[in-house]
């Protein structure tokens, strides 16, 4: 039986390797010819990788951001008045989001484990003057730093006791503390928010920021932000512009499990939607849901991208059919002399096959290369991340050489059925 197998296998090697090198050397004796034929395949390639590769940059930047907000928090976001005309309106039936609206939601759902109430502020003069934009104030809970899953890079963040006395104490973003206190060290310097000088305790480690805009979350900076005692910018920080403000303007909830976190979610809106009286000045914003809508995106991101793509290899398929079909008249009294020696129709289809996939390999394997470079070239010019990933060059070397095969059997069918004798006979 093994010796049956290892005959079959011979012969077959035997069949295929003479083909494979009478094909390469068809191939190098026209190499013009096999360059142009092969452009439609390495463009093809290269468009696919390259596209694929944009699209896994992108991608990842968003994903990584939602994860960041962490699959198992909800997050409640103020839909605050631009004006005041809009506030009067709003508040004819809601009062706005309110620190008792954060009580009454930890007593109504049991599966949060912590929380915090946020109020942003943005103070009009800092002491240092920044180098870049103005930060912005977080008034938070300490509970903030595991909530955000926050590192420090120097100090400490502020305690339950801070917060309480609603100590005039900071901690410092990344981006924040370039611009205040430029590279000198932070922890043990005072900065000045409007009238107040704050106490600098530590110094949160870089975060990432979403290239696109995230459904719900505000476009902010989230290394320019300067973290503080929730009690000490409501008492310590005065708004110019409180009236048309809410108490607070968001929410952090951390969950037991992500797995209720749309259950949960649900139950947030309908406690709002009755205090608010379904004046819809929130958002809630379920990260669990936007890391798997995302995961959807992406994936009709690549179909679309690879149907696009795809285009091009159509066109290259065409080309390695036509070359074929031109091939066979120029060889058809070659291919009479093959038959009238012994060679059968599937020889003739295997040599014309071997060939079409030979041009399509190589195609393949230039447009990869191509690909490679031009997504390191709009990266470059661009400044996008790109990731040429492993499944894209598989997808796309797999589909050039299939579009080799599948455009190459119709031209070899027809060298197989041509009449030995009127072959030899063709001139």
């Amino acid at each position: 039986m093994m010796h049956a197998e290892l005959s079959a296998h011979s012969r077959t090697a035997q069949q295929w390797l003479p083909d494979i090198g009478f094909g390469l050397e068809n191939l190098t004796s026209h190499k013009l010819r096999s360059l142009l034929t092969m452009l439609g395949m390495i463009f093809g390639v290269a468009a696919v990788v390259a596209m694929l590769s944009i699209g896994a940059g992108a991608q990842q930047k968003v994903m990584a951001f939602i994860e960041q907000l962490g699959v198992r928090n909800l997050i409640v976001e103020a839909r605050e008045a631009s004006n005041w005309q809009e506030f009067q309106k709003v508040r004819r039936t809601s009062p706005g989001l309110t620190l008792n609206d954060y009580q009454v939601i930890r007593k109504n759902i049991s599966d949060i484990r912590q929380g915090t109430p946020r109020k942003r502020f943005m103070p009009a003069k800092f002491i240092p003057k920044p180098q870049q934009e103005n930060p912005i104030v977080y008034g938070v809970e300490p509970t903030y730093l595991d909530i955000s899953n926050l590192r420090l890079t120097e100090g400490r963040f502020f305690d339950a006791a801070d917060d309480e006395a609603a100590s005039p104490v900071c901690v410092l973003g990344a981006a924040a503390k370039d611009s205040l206190l430029g590279a000198s060290a932070a922890v043990g310097q005072y900065i000045k928010m409007n009238e107040q000088w704050f106490h600098v305790i530590g110094v949160v480690s870089p975060q990432l920021a979403a290239q696109t805009e995230v459904s719900g979350m505000r476009p902010e900076d989230l290394n320019n932000i300067v973290y503080a005692p929730l009690q000490s910018v409501l008492f310590r920080l005065e708004d110019s512009q409180s009236e048309i403000h809410d108490e607070i303007d968001g929410l952090y909830l951390n969950l037991a499990s992500s797995a209720g976190s749309t259950t949960d979610a649900e139950v947030v809106r309908g406690i709002l939607n009755g205090s608010h009286r379904s004046a819809g000045d929130f958002t809630v914003i379920v990260p669990a849901e936007l890391l798997a809508e995302q995961k959807r995106t992406e994936q009709l991101f690549d179909t679309v991208m690879v149907a696009i793509a795809s285009i091009s290899l159509l066109v290259g398929g065409i080309g390695i059919m036509n070359i074929m079909l031109a091939a066979i008249l120029e060889r058809t009294r070659e291919i009479g002399v093959r038959r009238a020696v012994g060679a059968r129709k599937r020889d003739i289809v295997r040599q014309f096959v071997i060939e079409a996939v030979l041009i399509s390999f190589a195609g393949g394997l230039l447009g990869i290369v191509v690909g490679f470079g031009i997504s390191q070239l709009i990266a470059w010019l661009a400044g996008w991340s790109t990731i040429v990933t492993v499944s894209s060059i598989l997808l796309a070397f797999l589909v050039s050489i299939s579009v080799g095969l599948v455009f190459g059997i119709y031209p070899a069918v027809k060298a197989a059925r041509l009449d030995p004798v009127e072959a030899i006979r063709y001139e």
